[in-house]
């Protein structure tokens, strides 16, 4: 009877060992970002000359983001809901969720990928401003000295942004438009029509059982589709679009928002008592 009676605990306990593995998850990412974002502003101020360099580090930073994602996809399986109103957010940042959002570039991409675009836009905007009010003429070399900074995107390089935008907000907009479809056919499904004939509210049941967990995978897809947008979408404009010093600042830009964003909403969350 005491084998029987210390053995039975054992089940329920997999729900709060599967949530802690979800937040260990986002938190170390948090701690990698620290580390990618020191790492990169040293780069900007020593190193912003070698192109090789800047071009391995901005790698380099593109990699921990896959592999972040490859570990998202594989907790996901088991939970994915968790992530469409994660607890180990802030609720300031799940404000700015889209499709689970990965809590990175990250709070841009993981909004929306679209978000990582219209920072570049917001960026080169706001220096050559700063510049142009110093003092600057354009085809003078901007602030840097190096005619290679944010403030410099030439017109092909802003034609390609243009194009990436349009052909991300499509891709966008066709898998909100999959996540309105699975959120209205909850009227539909075999879920209405168990709630509907059952005696008591909420009674357990087989059915909900193997209706929730198919629900659960399909989340599980389009989380994973959405990463993988996020994912291409970097990738494009770093390694595609803008020169390694421009990546890196970008790069460095996007960091500091993500974790301006994680630390304003600690700091509101704990102004409100929640934490």
């Amino acid at each position: 009877m005491e084998s029987q009676s210390a053995a039975a605990p054992a089940a329920p306990a997999a729900a709060p060992y599967m949530r802690d593995r979800f937040g260990c998850c986002f938190h170390n990412w948090i701690a990698q970002q620290h580390r990618d974002l020191n790492e990169l502003l040293v780069a900007v101020s020593t190193d912003s000359g070698d192109a090789e360099k800047l071009r391995s580090l901005a790698g380099k930073n593109i990699q921990h983001f896959r592999d972040y994602l490859e570990v998202r996809s594989q907790l996901a399986q088991h939970d994915a809901p968790s992530f469409f109103c994660p607890s180990w957010c802030t609720s300031f940042e799940d404000s700015f969720l889209w499709i689970g959002g990965c809590s990175d570039f990250k709070r841009s991409l993981s909004r929306r990928p679209t978000l990582a675009i219209r920072l570049v836009y917001s960026i080169s905007g706001s220096d050559l401003e700063a510049w142009l009010t110093s003092g600057g003429r354009r085809g003078d070399d901007n602030s840097n000295g190096s005619g290679d900074n944010l403030s410099a995107i030439s017109a092909s390089q802003l034609k390609s942004i243009n194009e990436l935008h349009m052909k991300t907000a499509r891709m966008e907009e066709k898998l909100s438009s999959r996540m309105a479809s699975m959120q209205e056919e909850i009227a539909d499904d075999p879920l209405a029509l168990i709630a509907r004939r059952r005696g008591r509210v909420g009674e357990e049941s087989e059915s909900v059982e193997r209706v929730m967990k198919g629900h659960a995978l399909s989340l599980a897809r389009v989380l994973t589709e959405a990463d993988e947008m996020r994912l291409a979408t970097l990738r494009e404009m770093v390694e595609e679009i803008l020169t390694p010093l421009q990546a890196v600042e970008f790069l460095v830009n996007m960091k500091k928002l993500h974790l301006s964003i994680h630390e304003w909403g600690k700091r509101r969350d704990s102004v409100l008592g929640k934490v």
